[in-house]
């Protein structure tokens, strides 16, 4: 099936404000989120992308501006399943206030148990996720090919939650797992399985331009003894 490309938004008003931002309307790139996202294109140059999705905040729209304009055919879906999660009465509160919250520890430790006032549980964030890639990834193979490449755009709680489902972990660990704003992740879809590519990678990203003779070379089966690299 299709490579995912994940892209958090560059960094925001709110992450250096120390803000839980959630759906806060409003909430721009900072400058250097700004200029993060303006290095996105030449990160990705050369790599074939398909489609680019992108949760409906600001913050990843102003973060795929760049490589929209640099790739002006390359068509921009938004999906509203990849949205924040909804932290409903947390949304706009300091994160140091909220570090002193009951719920916190369960938010860190159990988080499949965890659900914020008048908002979502993180399971039901993961769920809506989930289905969200499954259906792209249906939608892309089925428009380009089972080779093709597209990308998404959206938030930290997401994609960690995205990666834990790749690699078949319970969400209750996904809080080991980090990625940095405007970070790449990319996970390879196969029919019995996915393979983590990248995960919060912030430099250099050719190896996940497809392979000569299209596919991975694999066949969806793992490499023994870590595989060969790209040449």
């Amino acid at each position: 099936m299709a490579t995912l490309i994940l892209v958090r938004h560059g960094r925001s008003t709110a992450n250096t404000a120390g803000v839980l931002a959630g759906r806060t309307p409003g909430v721009s790139l900072d400058e250097h989120g700004t200029a993060q996202a303006a290095a996105l294109p030449a990160r990705l140059d050369g790599i074939p992308l398909a489609a680019a999705v992108t949760s409906p905040l600001q913050r990843c729209r102003e973060t795929l501006r760049p490589l929209l304009d640099a790739r002006p055919g390359l068509p921009l879906h938004t999906e509203e399943r990849i949205n924040e999660c909804d932290y409903g009465d947390w949304s706009g509160r300091k994160l140091a206030e909220l570090a002193d919250e009951p719920l916190m520890e369960t938010v860190q430790q159990h988080p499949s148990a965890a659900a914020f006032p008048g908002g979502e549980s993180m399971r039901a964030m993961q769920n809506r996720a989930v289905d969200a890639v499954r259906d792209w990834n249906a939608r892309v193979e089925a428009e380009h090919g089972e080779d093709a490449v597209y990308v998404m755009c959206s938030h930290g709680d997401i994609i960690k939650s995205l990666v834990a489902d790749a690699l078949g972990l319970h969400l209750d660990l996904f809080q080991r797992v980090h990625v940095e704003p405007c970070s790449v992740t990319a996970v390879r879809y196969t029919r019995l399985r996915s393979f983590l590519l990248r995960l919060g990678d912030t430099g250099e990203l050719s190896a996940l331009k497809p392979r000569d003779g299209g596919g991975d070379g694999t066949g969806g089966a793992g490499t023994v003894g870590g595989g060969t690299g790209t040449p």
